[in-house]
């Protein structure tokens, strides 16, 4: 569903003549965390409570690039307490990001349905590498104790792509699959519009993208 998504997104932006560049592959320079970075990193890592060396991601992929925007559609599982913890650390006082005050409400008020979402094994718990550096998941579902490692390792990856993404010069949008648009007077959904979208629903999409891009 989320590849669906993204296809119908980038096929209204191509027709309205964007210059977009699919599923865009960022190779990351740990050269760039000398110092700061490293420092910013280390406290993102101690907030979730890391143990040993924190790893660093090699390869950031996006859904797509827009000149020196970088765009992420971002779904269930992206909005839980681990992330919410994330979004307080230096990195987001160090550096602007226009969504971090709505994601952090939604990181509140959506942890129900990141729950129904990311309560697969392979997600609560991760691969072992999450299990290694946050420690062992609790039972499935159970958010006591521990938690999910699972999904302390992705919210740490989500803060890497953020820091990462900065220090090599582009601007990240996340899109959250919560984001309404106004419409004909009410408000819609992004994620059901871009199940099927009407015309009168890609220019809408168009001006709210393009307002995205400042």
């Amino acid at each position: 569903m989320h590849s669906l998504k993204i296809s119908q997104l980038n096929d209204i932006l191509t027709a309205s003549e964007q210059p977009v560049d699919n599923d865009f592959l960022l190779e990351v320079n740990h050269g760039y965390l000398k110092g700061k970075g490293e420092l910013l990193i280390q406290e993102l890592f101690d907030q979730l409570g890391g143990k040993g060396k924190p790893p660093l991601l090699d390869k950031l992929k996006f859904d797509f690039k827009i000149n020196r925007f970088l765009f992420l559609y971002d779904n269930e599982v992206h909005f839980n307490r681990f992330r919410l913890s994330t979004l307080k650390t230096n990195i987001y006082t160090t550096f602007s990001f226009p969504w971090v005050e709505s994601y952090k409400r939604l990181c509140r008020n959506f942890e129900r349905e990141c729950l129904k979402s990311g309560s697969q094994e392979r997600i609560w718990f991760g691969p072992p590498l999450a299990g290694r550096i946050f420690g062992k998941s609790e039972a499935i579902g159970d958010l006591s104790g521990n938690g999910a490692a699972g999904w302390k390792l992705n919210a740490y990856n989500d803060a890497q792509y953020d820091l990462l993404s900065r220090l090599h010069g582009y601007k990240l949008v996340r899109i959250p699959i919560y984001e309404n648009l106004m419409i004909g007077g009410s408000l819609k959904k992004i994620d059901d519009l871009l199940l099927q979208p009407t015309e009168a629903n890609r220019h809408a999409i168009i001006a709210w993208f393009s307002r995205k891009m400042v």
